[in-house]
């Protein structure tokens, strides 16, 4: 019997977003569509199985390999773990292959993927679980522990990779599968936004959104070609990663090398030894690389690709001073799925985000929902191919959707050659190192402890990582402010917790900032 909760928590088409483009050729599809098909499944049935698709320091897998474990995983979930069309899966691991079959092993099946990063806790994963009632789990051993932590109803199977049990169960399947007759807008991947505590945000993507996706930013920005070595920093759990690793390089026939723990040494001894030639990671990093990739040839790389964050004009010129390549920066959202403005070799200023890619438009709007003129900063609005489709969260997509437009929080300007400057960010996100964290989520988990009697948090500009988060604390017992205080919170957060969000500055205060009305004052901690 088929699942319909996602189907019946989508937003009304009244609240959701217009679309635009989709009558260009490219962004066409039949209604019947499961997007696996593209991705993989024809690389194989056109001869093309064995060209190399996944790769890591110590194996190679083909598109064939991909393939045939993809349709061993698809069995085991239906016939062994008793999958039902529309099941959401919640998918745990870092960049490894496995995981890339496994995500499309679920799709193949007609279940929904709602993969997660690595470092997140059990409580973080129980609210997610909660909220899309997830029903199945599939894991990396390594990181089983966080998953029994979990508890909740919802969940009826567990399936740990990595395990002798687990290939010996894949063994025993066989290698073809017949994928699940999909809609080209039946939603085939979940992505929650960075908020995971309290009533998190959620965003459904369709079958059709995942291959339009691969039909914009890639041509308008990369132009891959089968013999493309993709590589980078960002996990598959952010849809940033998911496109850069997985399905930009896959749905070009190209290959990606992935990396289980990224560091600037090992992103650059990986461009060297497979010769990558695009990658994609975070502006920190770039700045990180800009000073060690003089001890490394990386004379194979082509395109340099930077978001999750805006990229500071100076990390762009020395990367170009030193490798005289252009860094392409972009800007995306998990509402969007992936980057909606960037740049190419023909439109392309130094300093700014780019212009609209192929597949989307977009405006600085004022207050009151109207456009702005040239050089004076205001909301970032964007509709095209894809957009905001949030689950049974009528209030925020109200917020998000105005006027038919996505608002993505963004303050930016557009200059009188159409390009977009970014200027802030509009909301209280903090962005470290790539990472999207809400000070609201950190809020929360800081006052579990039970020393803290009140904390707000912000975002501290650093240079290395972009801001720092910053917890600005009351205590209970005022005499317990001290430094090692401070270091016992830091490790405490890291334990309850994903480590990336804990804060990094610590400020016991007596009072903190507040309006008549209570409403903390978050500008006078900054």
């Amino acid at each position: 019997m088929e699942d319909n909760f996602v189907r019946f928590h989508l937003p009304d088409s009244d609240l959701q977003p217009q679309y635009s483009f989709l009558d260009l050729p490219q962004f066409q599809h039949p209604d019947d569509l499961n997007c696996v098909n593209k991705l993989l499944d024809e690389h194989c049935k056109n001869g093309f199985g064995n060209r190399e698709c996944l790769i890591t320091d110590s194996n190679v897998w083909t598109y064939q390999d991909v393939f045939e474990k993809a349709n061993q995983i698809a069995h085991i979930l239906i016939d062994d773990l008793n999958l039902k069309s529309g099941n959401r899966v919640l998918l745990r691991s870092c960049n490894n292959p496995m995981m890339v079959a496994c995500w499309f092993a679920i799709i193949k099946a007609g279940g929904i993927v709602v993969a997660t990063m690595p470092l997140l806790r059990a409580k973080e994963l129980e609210t997610m679980v909660e909220c899309a009632e997830i029903s199945h789990i599939i894991s990396d051993i390594s990181l089983a522990e966080e998953v029994n932590l979990i508890k909740s109803n919802y969940v009826k199977e567990k399936l740990f990779f990595g395990t002798t049990d687990f290939e010996a169960l894949m063994e025993s399947k066989p290698k073809t599968f017949e994928n699940y007759k999909s809609k080209a807008n039946d939603v085939a991947l979940i992505g929650f936004t960075s908020g995971t505590t309290g009533n998190p945000k959620m965003t459904a993507h369709f079958h059709k959104d995942v291959l339009n996706i691969c039909e914009a930013f890639p041509n308008f920005s990369l132009q891959p070609t089968p013999n493309d070595i993709f590589t980078g920093t960002p996990p598959i759990g952010f849809t940033f990663g998911l496109g850069g690793l997985v399905l930009f390089p896959m749905y070009f026939g190209a290959s990606t090398v992935l990396i289980e723990k990224p560091n600037p040494d090992v992103l650059l001894a990986t461009i060297e030894k497979h010769k990558v030639t695009i990658c994609f990671t975070a502006p920190t990093a770039w700045r990180i690389l800009t000073e060690k990739c003089k001890d490394y040839n990386i004379s194979s790389l082509r395109k340099c690709v930077s978001a999750g964050e805006t990229l500071p004009l100076k990390v762009w010129e020395d990367w170009y001073k030193a490798t005289d390549l252009k860094i392409i920066d972009g800007i995306g959202a998990t509402e969007m799925l992936h980057i909606f403005i960037s740049s190419n070799d023909q439109h392309f200023k130094a300093g700014s985000t780019g212009i609209p890619i192929t597949g989307y438009e977009a405006m600085i709007v004022d207050e009151n929902g109207k456009q702005a003129e040239n050089n004076v900063p205001g909301r970032l609005a964007v509709r095209g191919i894809t957009g905001c489709k949030y689950l049974n969260r009528t209030d925020k997509q109200a917020e998000y959707v105005q006027n038919g437009w996505n608002i993505t929080g963004d303050i930016f300007t557009q200059d009188e050659d159409g390009f977009f400057w970014f200027v802030a960010r509009g909301d209280d996100m903090i962005i470290s190192s790539g990472y999207n964290i809400a000070a609201i989520e950190v809020e929360s988990v800081l006052l579990m402890h039970e020393a803290i009697l009140e904390c707000a948090v912000v975002g501290i500009k650093d240079e290395e990582r972009g801001m720092l988060v910053c917890a600005n604390i009351i205590l209970k017992d005022k005499n317990l402010a001290s430094d090692n205080f401070k270091v016992h919170i830091q490790n405490w957060f890291k334990e309850n917790a994903a480590p990336y969000k804990y804060p990094r500055i610590i400020n016991f205060l007596e009072l903190l900032p507040k309006t008549e009305t209570g409403k903390i004052q978050r500008f006078k901690l900054k």
